[in-house]
């Protein structure tokens, strides 16, 4: 059959299995979560050498070093995705909770309950994990989810789809609650974002050129992020300490991710002290600053050096590159992060207060930290046991979603014999 018969297929017996899905009780989709980790676990070996077969493919590719970097199924990402199913089975179940409930006049009680949002669709590049990641926060949250993976990561991709069909089935769910799309076409991901027949919702992970080519094409609502251009300001009544650990973190860490700053803000009173010192630790790993005129200054002597032009305050590098600024004070900074951040995660370094709960108050990201790297934007770190994204938008879902943003409310209604008069 061709993409589009093939892609609706897909999308019947999702929604077949939806219902399945979220007829099923907590002890039901734990055990089909904790088969699954199980599965993982014991078959480690064979993922690890599905993933070289796409390494090596992505290599003689071309693949850049941060999408090689995302793709690498290392024995370290094997165990967190062990982890993270197990987190998710600890977690409370969502579906079903009754929240709000309150006696009206005339006599009713009216409250809301917690439900699945029925089919998601979800399109990634490179990870695996997020292979694993979103199907068992679909599975414990009640919805049939149609995972597209990136084609550089079809073999992992098709050997952990094996695993958690046998972990669906050994727990007696439907064997179709995840499907993974078993070809590289990207015609696929066109057919699947204008099935809102069969689809309630795709959540897109990638690059800007997928989300934004999504956003034109899609007829399924989304929750999405269009990139990650995160800020961390330095307050003038930073501790130095913190600034330099932060600082360091934040950028180094790893390039690749979207919690990565991008943009460092340095208040002027403190920049002579904090910046040499925050050069020396960039210099061990090569980080090339581009900075304003009046940070240049200060970093004159730094080897890898380059002046910062409009475009970098917008630009989200996934690489040993970071914008630095000079700004006057906290409001400056707050400014330059409202104008030109993504609105994905900032942070601010101070030991005062009353300016970091204004920094929290006026900086409009999903994400907002005081005194801690911006790496700690994701779902396993915030305790949602995985994320299947992270949402920039207001409406739903802000920030990492996990097992609440994959659900709905709806409105229930306890009556006694009321009628309307």
């Amino acid at each position: 059959m061709d993409i589009k018969q093939y892609m609706e297929q897909l999308g019947r017996q999702a929604r077949e299995a939806s219902r399945g899905m979220a007829r099923a009780d907590t002890a039901t989709r734990n055990r089909a979560l904790t088969l699954i980790a199980d599965a993982i676990e014991r078959d480690a070996d064979a993922l690890r050498a599905a993933n070289q077969l796409d390494m090596d493919a992505a290599a003689a590719n071309g693949l850049e070093a941060a999408m090689l970097d995302r793709l690498a199924l290392s024995d370290k990402a094997i165990a967190t995705m062990v982890e993270g199913l197990r987190q998710i089975v600890a977690l409370p179940d969502p579906i079903g909770e009754i929240s709000g409930l309150k006696f009206r006049p005339t006599g009713i009680q009216v409250g809301q309950m917690r439900v699945p949002l029925g089919v998601i669709g979800i399109i990634y590049e490179s990870r695996p994990n997020v292979t694993v990641d979103a199907a068992g926060l679909c599975i414990k949250s009640g919805n049939a989810t149609i995972l597209r993976g990136g084609s550089e990561a079809i073999h992992c991709n098709r050997a952990l789809a094996k695993l958690v069909k046998q972990g669906l089935e050994g727990a007696g769910l439907p064997a179709n609650g995840v499907q993974v799309v078993d070809t590289t076409d990207r015609a696929a991901v066109g057919a699947l974002i204008t099935m809102p027949q069969y689809v309630d919702v795709i959540v897109p992970r990638g690059g800007k050129s997928l989300i934004a080519r999504l956003m034109a094409e899609a007829t399924v609502p989304m929750i999405k992020h269009l990139d990650g251009i995160c800020h961390v300001y330095i307050d003038a009544k930073a501790d130095l300490k913190k600034a330099l650990d932060i600082g360091f973190n934040a950028k180094c860490h790893r390039y690749g991710t979207c919690n990565t700053m991008e943009t460092l803000l340095v208040a002027r009173a403190i920049a002579p002290l904090v910046l040499p010192e925050l050069a020396r630790l960039y210099a061990t790993k090569q980080v090339e600053l581009r900075a304003d005129g009046e940070a240049a200054a200060i970093l004159q002597d730094y080897p890898h050096l380059a002046a910062a032009t409009e475009e970098d305050w917008s630009t989200e590098y996934l690489a040993a590159i970071l914008s630095v600024k000079i700004v006057a004070d906290m409001d400056e900074a707050m400014e330059h992060i409202n104008t030109y951040s993504s609105k994905h995660t900032e942070a601010i370094i101070t030991e005062d207060h009353s300016a970091a709960m204004r920094f929290l108050r006026e900086v409009d990201s999903s994400s907002v930290m005081i005194n801690a790297s911006t790496r700690f934007a994701d779902g396993f770190e915030y305790g949602l046991g995985a994320e299947i994204g992270i949402s920039n938008d207001k409406l739903h879902a802000r920030g990492p979603v996990g097992l609440e943003g994959l659900t709905s409310l709806k409105y229930v209604v306890f009556g006694h014999g009321e009628v309307r008069n």
